[in-house]
């Protein structure tokens, strides 16, 4: 019972936090394919601002749990890669830097999320991050992308839509056109395994604008053994 009231407390915070907040000024995008990062969740002991390789062109970037990123020139091979850079090169590899993470964009995709997820730290491996990559022709202004790192079944009531998701899912619901601002009814709720039934969480109303596109992450804390919650605006650039 604790826990569960913890999960509702943590969530029901999110949810305040996520309608207020308000999105940032987007900047105006690279030319030709481009992409951006966003952090599902962000390790304590990691380096912030990060090293981000595109290419041989190595820049900073400061990860944000609550924005995306600046826009990235996606190269030609599709490949971007956050790194550690070493004092002196690797003796096995020869290069002068650890990959963290890395991303390959597909052909064909012109503009994309990179969606960044912590892993469990492996002897051996000097991975951070699990990269998934989110093909922006199918999240557009107004419309909504939930991301479940739970261990529980989740869904969310939006309007007449529900979206169910299972541990590890994403679900994107399509605003479609959208005129003007338009208030739109919410829920979320998880299904309780020990009750073997759907429980609600929290309802609300949330703002759908052509301007923005939302992300709802639902994350575990293994630390504290509990569910954490946290909503990141993406502006829609000109």
């Amino acid at each position: 019972m604790k826990a569960i009231f913890s999960f509702l407390l943590l969530v029901s915070s999110g949810l305040t936090t996520f309608a207020q907040d308000a999105p940032s000024e987007p900047k105006k995008e690279p030319a030709g394919r481009v992409a951006w990062f966003v952090a599902a969740s962000i390790p304590d002991d990691l380096e912030n601002p990060v090293k981000v390789m595109v290419g041989k062109e190595v820049t900073e970037m400061t990860l944000s749990k609550r924005m995306a990123s600046d826009a990235f020139k996606i190269p030609a091979d599709g490949l971007i890669s956050i790194i550690r850079k070493l004092d002196k090169p690797d003796p096995v590899t020869q290069l002068d830097y650890t990959l963290l993470a890395q991303a390959r964009i597909p052909d064909g995709m012109s503009k994309s999320l990179i969606i960044l997820l912590p892993v469990a730290r492996k002897e051996g491996s000097s991975m951070v991050f699990q990269a998934k990559v989110q093909d922006l022709a199918g999240f557009t202004g107004g419309d909504y992308l939930f991301l479940n790192l739970t261990t529980l079944n989740m869904a969310v009531q939006l309007g007449d839509s529900r979206l169910g998701l299972r541990p590890g899912d994403t679900a994107i619901h399509r605003a479609g056109a959208l005129d003007k601002p338009t208030n739109t009814p919410v829920s979320y709720l998880y299904y309780q395994p020990q009750l073997e039934k759907w429980k609600l969480i929290s309802a609300s109303t949330v703002v759908m604008q052509s301007t923005r596109r939302e992300i709802c992450i639902f994350s575990w804390d293994p630390q504290f053994s509990r569910v954490d919650y946290h909503g990141i605006t993406f502006p829609v650039t000109p």
